[in-house]
């Protein structure tokens, strides 16, 4: 995949100019570190969440970049909050039963529905396969006696007691913390990654579908650099059972690492949307402002910086669609592709984003002006969905194979 056909540069045009013309001012309206929900509603209403989360559950890798890449040069909140409804509601996609997909799915997809992706924890980010949230066994009724939830409404009891009746052999409470997840805790849904079988660190993680409003779960919402919504959950004896469970007990890692080797290489193509946009802010910058008797880009140093910044920002795009192809192709290389797709865009972006609060000067510093935010919200990508030395790690585990 070297360069895109018409159909498709087409439909990039069309969805910068929805970004710029109807979910930017969308954005502009909500708050710092909240759940946006006029602007999901509005990725519903618009049939964006519908491409990245097909009827069949598959969406085309390809596709999601183009779509990621695209409203980030325009709207980043727009581009977060529909990756974020991608991520959290996946593994449902994916690896739901029936009738998690019919509950949850037509509500994601229309906007009506906040999903999470609910996976590190205080003690595990970067090592996913340490996960300490324990999924504790639950006995007959009444043998457990620790719930932990002080939750005693009708419709928390009427929640139990459904779960409970509802458990075809296994019933779970889920006791522990997670941190770093976005859209917590505002979300109406979390795919939950918790320890069944202790001692076994990947083998032993199931992935659980678990509703806002059960009982025992609380949530606090964090203050960060960047600007999306991200806090953190408690479980205090969260009941959960067989009908809760993505995929198949102990089988909740393949879910996790499935989802991100499809999100991987969209995360770097968020990047590449944010480098271009800060290109494009330097290359029109430095063509206008003058110092020492001329434009700023007749000077040597500013010309080739500008050059570099093209030519990362190029590279850090062909990495992309390769690995987004590969996905698609159902290639054996995605894992090390996504890895490298997603190290050297986030990188790249970090780069070229600081290149251009240095040509511009004071001004990008200024709060509202759109380097200094984009230079908040470029830092994350590096960290999130496996820092750059976990990609690092996988790409030379991949090659040493």
């Amino acid at each position: 995949m070297f360069a895109l056909d018409p159909e498709q540069r087409a439909w990039c045009a069309e969805l910068r100019a929805l970004a710029r013309e109807r979910l930017r001012p969308l954005a502009e309206a909500g708050g710092p570190g909240r759940v946006n929900r006029p602007l999901v509603a509005a990725l519903g209403e618009l049939g964006l969440l519908a491409r990245v989360l097909p009827a069949h559950g598959r969406a085309p890798a390809l596709d999601l970049c183009l779509l990621r890449e695209s409203l980030a040069r325009e709207c980043t909140e727009a581009e977060t909050a529909l990756a974020l409804q991608g991520l959290g509601a996946h593994p449902v996609a994916r690896s739901g039963t029936r009738e998690q997909r019919e509950r949850w799915l037509p509500e994601v997809v229309r906007g009506r529905a906040v999903a999470a992706f609910a996976l590190s924890e205080p003690e595990a980010g970067s090592d996913a396969a340490a996960l300490a949230l324990a999924a504790e066994p639950e006995g007959p009724a009444g043998a457990s006696g620790a719930s932990g939830a002080s939750d005693t409404s009708v419709e928390a009891v009427e929640a139990v007691e459904a779960v409970e009746a509802g458990a075809a052999g296994g019933r779970w409470r889920l006791v522990g913390e997670k941190c770093w997840i976005s859209n917590a805790p505002e979300a109406d849904f979390y795919t939950v990654f918790a320890r069944t079988t202790p001692g076994t660190r990947s083998r032993g993680v199931t992935a659980f579908l678990v509703p806002a409003d059960r009982p025992g779960l609380s949530g606090a919402p964090l203050d960060m650099l960047s600007p999306h919504p991200i806090g953190s959950l408690t479980f205090d004896g969260v009941p959960v059972a067989t009908e809760d469970v993505l995929g198949e007990v102990d089988g909740g890692f393949r879910v996790a690492m499935d989802t991100l080797n499809l999100f991987r290489p969209s995360v770097g193509a968020f990047a590449v949307g944010m480098a271009q946009a800060a290109l494009d802010a330097a290359l029109e910058h430095t063509a206008r402002r003058t110092a020492f008797g001329g434009p700023l880009k007749d000077l040597q140093t500013v010309a080739h910086q500008v050059a570099e910044m093209a030519t990362r920002v190029e590279a850090a795009r062909l990495l992309v669609h390769a690995a987004a192809t590969a996905y698609d192709a159902g290639a054996p290389d995605v894992p090390r592709r996504a890895a490298m797709a997603k190290l050297f865009a986030t990188e790249t972006a970090q780069y070229v984003v600081d290149a251009a609060v240095q040509l511009h000067g004071a001004r990008a510093l200024r709060r509202g002006h759109l380097l200094e935010h984009l230079y908040r919200e470029v830092r994350a990508p590096r960290i999130y969905e496996g820092a750059s030395e976990v990609q690092r790690a996988v790409i030379a585990k991949e090659l040493y194979r």
